[in-house]
């Protein structure tokens, strides 16, 4: 029966459905006969919610328009229309950022359900880009709604509404601690950009999640060359405390570092790169072993 849960996040820009199919095989394969089976696997897809209207803007523009750099202009009008769409009218009910949301509390309610004899099960994120941005203002809000604080935005503005909706009851307060990330032990992040999100707001309003559970470890993997893979310790206190930054070269197992490492496209590179499969794979191991 399975140990400990892995959940991935996607990031910005045009994902297929089953984006996470090789990091899955690949912990497979680093765990062995022996320990894989002791790991679920649940990966968070949100991108159906956004890509079918920017699939339609960018049909229009090959249409109707010229443009040069087709292929970087589709990931820019891809990657920072997913950013828009999911910070702009987040209030409102249906929208963008709670619907993202609920993706996240499915995969961790699929995790709870894996083991129903280990109903506290170990959960390890792993969070690219953008999803690395989602990832944090869902635990963000949990956090605060079980706290007794006023979310403003996301299913944590009303978990109990969510969840008579979304699964037909009422969640248990065990659920809801759970589905909090209330046993994550451990949060992996590549190619992160929450500074692009956040670095506006004076420092004293930069604040991390709180971490979930005493052994949790937040491991932030960038590539210098990716400009859009940030280091999260100069943020604030709060970052410098919670988060181990490492530099890696992205990518530069898959084709070479001189086709690579200076492109844009390594930032989509960090799930191939033993320097983040390592170091995933350890922290599973450590604690199924």
């Amino acid at each position: 029966m399975p140990q400990v849960a892995l959940i991935t996040v996607h990031g910005m820009g045009e994902t297929p459905r089953d984006y996470a199919a090789g990091v899955f095989g690949e912990m497979r394969t680093r765990l062995g006969p022996a320990l894989r089976e002791r790991a679920t696997f649940h990966a968070v897809y949100y991108q159906d919610i956004l890509q079918p209207n920017e699939q339609l803007v960018w049909e229009r523009v090959e249409r109707g328009s010229r443009v040069h750099y087709d292929d970087l202009r589709k990931f820019m009008l891809f990657g920072f229309a997913d950013a828009a769409g999911l910070e702009t009218r987040k209030e409102d009910p249906g929208s963008v950022y709670e619907l993202a949301q609920g993706q996240i509390a499915r995969a961790l309610l699929a995790a709870h359900a894996a083991n129903p004899a280990l109903p506290d099960i170990p959960v390890v994120f792993l969070a690219h880009s953008l999803g690395c941005q989602v990832l944090s203002s869902y635990i963000y809000d949990a956090q605060k709604a079980l706290g007794g604080g006023r979310v403003e935005a996301g299913v944590w503005r009303d978990i109990d509404g969510w969840s008579r909706v979304a699964i037909g009851r009422l969640l248990s307060e065990r659920e809801k601690r759970f589905l909090a990330a209330g046993t994550c032990s451990a949060l992996v992040t590549t190619g992160c950009n929450i500074p692009i999100f956040v670095a506006a707001h004076k420092e004293m309003h930069i604040k991390p999640i709180a971490p979930p559970t005493a052994r949790f470890h937040w491991l932030n993997l960038y590539d210098p060359d990716d400009v859009l893979g940030w280091p999260l310790q100069p943020l604030s206190a709060g970052y410098r405390a919670l988060v181990e930054d490492r530099t890696i070269n992205a990518g530069q197992g898959a084709i070479g570092w001189m086709l690579k490492s200076w492109n844009p496209l390594s930032h989509n590179s960090y799930w191939t790169d033993k320097e983040v499969l390592e170091p995933l794979a350890a922290m599973l191991r450590r604690l199924v072993a």
